[in-house]
């Protein structure tokens, strides 16, 4: 079967290419978990996270905000002591100033995925792309995403990492032309 060039061997990986990666996600809890875990992956691959994904969820309650958000200082000495998720401060105290600031969107827009999807006007871009060397790996809308969530307080969000976030939860379809998985749209 033919994938993006992405995407190693691992049977996780596979999986995550096959059946998440580019397919629209409109869950509030689902679309702050994944720009969450992008975050994370500042430096680092999103294979590594990836791995370590069933230990986010269950370090951070499952990504819900209504829970981080009474995190406290006794809570993030036990993270940064959690071998199962990448252990530094900024990124998780990141997580903790994202629900605070996700509450804000949610009160402001109704749901944190219209917000998010207004970026793209609601609906999912289709690329067109043959070859991966030819995939950005920022836009013109991550730029105006990251400057925007920024403002709103968001952390760990430049441009770079909207447009990760964008590709993982479907706002643009970057499947390359002869991927199994690239459906015209």
């Amino acid at each position: 079967m033919n994938r993006c060039g992405w995407v190693n061997q691992d049977p996780l990986y596979i999986d995550y290419h096959d059946h998440e990666w580019g397919v629209p996600v409109y869950d509030d809890r689902l679309l702050f978990e994944y720009l969450n875990l992008e975050g994370a992956q500042a430096g680092l691959s999103w294979y590594t996270i990836l791995k370590k994904r069933e230990n986010y969820r269950a370090a951070f309650d499952q990504f819900q905000p209504e829970k981080i958000v009474q995190y406290d200082q006794h809570k993030v000495g036990e993270l940064l002591q959690n071998s199962g998720i990448v252990r530094n401060r900024l990124k998780v105290n990141a997580v903790i100033t994202n629900a605070h600031a996700y509450f804000k969107v949610v009160g402001e827009f109704g749901s944190f995925s219209k917000y998010i999807w207004s970026f793209v006007d609601g609906a999912p871009i289709q690329n067109h792309f043959k070859e991966m060397k030819d995939v950005p790996v920022t836009t013109e809308i991550s730029d105006r995403m990251s400057k925007d969530l920024k403002i709103r307080g968001f952390k760990f969000v430049g441009s770079t990492i909207c447009y990760a976030f964008m590709q993982a939860v479907g706002m643009v379809n970057d499947h390359i032309v002869t991927c199994a998985s690239y459906k015209k749209g």
